[in-house]
């Protein structure tokens, strides 16, 4: 269709049929005719206003998309076809790491390869839009949704952001493209406290310096669709708020695509307070911007009303239709055949061997080894006691599994098993994963699961123990206060101390967990996060050494809940406290250091890597000029293995005060025993740029420390001097 046509159909377009497509809602969740007509209850809308509605969102199955499809076709006076929506986070059918895992890979070629997956998958199941990619900034592990970040650096974020977008809708064949949707617009990471919903007061400068290019990264990169975020935004909450939608996301960015709230948001002005009722709340969010309205039904209650008091221009409608009508234009719904529901070939392409494959491949890249004295790699020759609630969980594919099914899954019990003999490994499941007895809450076993746990950690040479969340446990509406291992779970790590035994820990979680009270009494630690699908064959092939750990943290690991947030990339204090040294009157604990346990860009490897020789083919540049800097990395140890080589640059001085360091480049390599590789990055101007207290984006002359090494404590450094900027 073209745009003049796409216009005709706009101008045919009464204005009760205009604000119907601004309205998403879900089917009813029986069967027959209710799974169109259940809304009307659900939402007291009528049934001429239930099939104008443009779009719906909580369904995949191809068999029921297609009877909606029908039921609209019919019924539905304008024709219009339906958009379908779904949150199709890390996976479709085939679920693939939680996004913080996926960041883990340094690799934003691999968020691509799973959002190219993810989205054939849903798209031949008959989806045309996924919430995804969540590009917020996260320095609080206690939010549930960190698991559906890549982490706590924002530059970092808007790569794997990009590349997610850029994997849905760029499919090489275009039948299999679905749109993006980047969400929550804006800073819904830094919610107080880590809980769900809550309130969000950061400066407009910390907006732009560290929430919003994430969000800017993932539209340069072509994403079609804004969600907005639950939260306050200076005060107003996003889903009204003009500054955000009209004067950044509009004017400054030129976004022209599609802006959806989140669920229920618009009436949630109410509750915020913002707004008095739904009639309110309609004008507020229309005002600011929110193309479509999802799950209430304040628009089509009373945006005609207001057109018709000249509260709010029918142009304003126009355009969030027209945006919309070119939204299903772009993905081929006005064509004649259609982007229908092929449910034959979704049969045969999801969850299918080659996407499995790929989604092993990931979950081993994603893992993350943070501990290890030698007991690692496990040998296949000695008996292993496979101890915890998670050895033989299936259920290790996070809250946001879309279509995925635990079933489906590899648990760590079946992947050992593929790997080695059944009969070395032994099992004993101990407790349940959050404890669900008295006994549980005072630390404590059943004595028969005890006598058990002992007798496998008996007969076995090694105890490798399965512990963490369970998969719900983080994700929407997940916070938790304390980060420590639920229910019973210590008592098997102390047991297994008791034995004097070789101890590894495989560790399931959506989040960073306070792990620091048991990590002596262990000799190794895997972070596995929720690893998906293939979550279990991935582990085993990393803990029998089939596979070199190369994973490193894009999330710091607290201490405890009291260090909260702890971040890499923080400010100096006027007194910052001296490195080693606990004096008085200086930024500090009394009882902790102030840096994390594992600190960003972490990760240990089954060999060794020295670095040498970092320099820079300049001392000065300007503008216009770029600045060489080079390293030598060699394997020192005597396995194979990969390395992520990280750059970390610190501005000297400028007019606001700037991070000790910040992450602004990285190549993952992979060298042989004893191979050397020259790694060079190249360092230029607009890699300085940071805003001052005006919201400029400006750079300013001054030295530059560039730090180059495993992590973000890298102490190896050049200075270089960049002299075309501002002066301070």
């Amino acid at each position: 269709m073209k745009r003049d046509e796409l216009e005709k159909v706009l101008a045919s377009m009464t204005l009760e049929e205009k604000i119907g497509q601004m309205m998403q809602i879900v089917p009813w969740d029986g069967d027959g005719d209710k799974e169109v007509t259940g809304p009307m209850e659900l939402l007291g809308l009528s049934e001429e206003q239930m099939f104008c509605c443009g779009s719906f969102l909580g369904t995949a199955d191809p068999e029921e998309i297609e009877r909606i499809r029908k039921a609209y076709k019919e019924k539905s006076g304008s024709k219009i076809p339906l958009l379908f929506m779904f949150d199709v986070i890390h996976g479709f059918r085939t679920i693939f790491p939680i996004p913080l895992a996926l960041g883990c890979t340094f690799r934003p070629e691999a968020a691509r390869e799973m959002a190219e997956i993810a989205g054939k998958e849903a798209s031949v199941s008959g989806l045309n839009v996924t919430f995804s990619p969540m590009a917020d900034m996260v320095r609080d592990p206690r939010w549930g949704r960190v698991m559906e970040s890549t982490g706590e650096d924002g530059w970092l974020n808007g790569l794997f952001a990009a590349a997610m977008v850029k994997g849905y809708q760029e499919n090489p064949e275009e039948k299999y493209r679905i749109s993006a949707c980047v969400k929550h617009f804006a800073a819904y990471g830094a919610v107080e406290g880590g809980r769900e919903y809550n309130t969000v007061d950061v400066s407009d400068w910390m907006l732009r310096e560290y929430y919003l290019p994430a969000y800017q990264a993932a539209l340069d990169a072509g994403c079609d669709m804004v969600m907005t975020s639950f939260n306050t935004v200076n005060g107003i909450p996003a889903t009204g708020n003009e500054y955000l939608m009209r004067q950044i996301l509009r004017e400054e960015w030129g976004f022209d695509g599609v802006v959806i709230s989140d669920w229920g948001a618009v009436g949630e002005l109410i509750t915020h307070g913002v707004a008095e009722e739904g009639r309110d709340a309609a004008l507020l969010a229309g005002r600011a911007g929110v193309d479509i309205e999802m799950m209430t039904p304040h628009y089509v209650s009373y945006f005609a009303g207001l057109v018709k008091e000249g509260k709010i221009s029918e142009a304003v409608i126009d355009d969030a239709v027209r945006r919309i009508l070119e939204l299903k234009q772009k993905r081929g719904l006005f064509e004649e055949s259609g982007r229908v529901p092929d449910p034959e070939e979704a049969k045969r392409i999801c969850l299918c061997e080659e996407h499995r494959a790929k989604a092993r491949e990931l979950a081993e890249e994603s893992m993350v080894l943070l501990k290890n004295n030698g007991v690692l790699p496990l040998s296949d020759k000695k008996k292993v006691a496979l101890v915890g609630p998670l050895g033989k969980e299936k259920a290790i594919l996070g809250a946001w599994r879309a279509m995925g099914k635990s079933e489906d899954a590899v648990s760590l019990y079946e992947g050992l098993a593929g790997e080695m003999p059944s009969e070395q490994i032994l099992f004993a499941k101990g407790c349940e994963i959050r404890g669900n007895t008295q006994g549980d809450i005072r630390n404590k076993i059943d004595s028969h699961a005890e006598a058990e746990v002992r007798r496998v950690m008996s007969q076995a040479d090694v105890i490798l123990l399965a512990l963490g969340e369970e998969q719900d446990m983080s994700g929407e509406a997940a916070s938790r206060s304390r980060l420590c291992l639920p229910g019973a779970q210590k008592r098997l790590i102390d047991m297994a101390c008791e034995t004097g035994k070789p101890t590894a820990v495989v560790l399931f979680s959506g989040r960073p967990l306070v792990v620091e009270d048991w990590l002596d009494e262990t000799d190794a630690l895997l972070q596995a996060w929720f690893p998906g699908t293939e979550g279990g064959a991935a582990a085993a092939r990393i803990l029998l050494g089939r596979r070199e750990p190369s994973g490193r943290l894009t999330m710091s690991f607290p201490r405890n809940e009291g260090q909260i947030p702890v971040y890499y990339n923080c400010f100096s204090t006027g007194r910052p406290r001296p490195e080693g040294e606990l004096v008085p009157y200086v930024s500090s604990y009394l009882d902790i250091p102030n840096e994390p346990l594992f600190p960003f860009g972490y990760g240990l490897t089954y060999t060794e890597f020295a670095y040498s020789g970092l320099s820079s083919d300049r001392d000065t540049f300007s503008s216009g000029e770029t600045c060489r800097i080079s390293v030598q990395v060699r394997n020192s140890g005597s396995r194979a293995g990969d390395e992520v080589v990280q750059m970390y640059v610190q501005d000297m001085k400028g007019c606001v005060v700037r991070p000790l360091r910040e992450l602004k480049g990285f190549r993952k390599i992979h060298l042989a025993p004893g191979e050397v590789k020259k790694i060079s990055f190249s360092l230029s101007e607009d890699m300085l740029r940071f805003h001052d207290t005006y919201g400029r984006l400006i750079t300013q002359s001054g030295t530059y420390r560039v730090y180059v090494g495993k992590d973000s404590t890298a102490q190896e450094y050049v200075e270089i001097e960049y002299k075309s900027g501002l002066l301070c």
